[in-house]
């Protein structure tokens, strides 16, 4: 995205590519629970509205986070895409989990995948983004 930055930190750099909470759930939802269209994500627990997902999924495929390509099953759908930036976002979803799982009031469901990745430590993490590209990538 061509915008003038107001600082070149390295963070606020990159909380402007995935750093509102819509964005961090769209990429939670296509690691974790396997969503690649848009009727997928309105489908979420948290709700979030058509408009707000189509402006923050056009934003994540602008950044390179994400990729859309055609549906060959159906004309008007599209197919989104964690590119290998977006699979790289997996060791940060995981500790924002593992900070949200000791410090919130989460379930012990909707923390086990962030509780799985921190026992399994980088090698599970880097097995589960192996099978994140695989599944994205081809």
């Amino acid at each position: 995205m061509a915008t003038a930055q107001k600082s070149l930190c390295p963070i606020n750099l990159a909380l402007e590519v995935f750093g509102d909470r819509w964005s961090l759930l769209i990429v939670r939802d296509m690691m974790f629970a396997g969503k690649r269209h848009f009727r997928e994500f309105l489908q979420s627990e948290e709700g979030i509205s058509s408009n707000i997902l189509t402006e923050r999924l056009g934003k994540l495929v602008e950044y390179g986070v994400l990729s859309k390509t055609d549906d060959p099953t159906h004309k008007q759908k599209a197919i989104y895409s964690l590119t290998p930036m977006g699979i790289d976002l997996l060791p940060v979803v995981t500790q924002i989990g593992v900070w949200g799982r000791k410090y919130t009031p989460a379930t012990k469901e909707s923390g086990a995948p962030a509780a799985a990745l921190e026992k399994g430590g980088p090698p599970l993490q880097k097995k589960m983004q192996a099978a994140l590209r695989k599944a994205h990538l081809g």
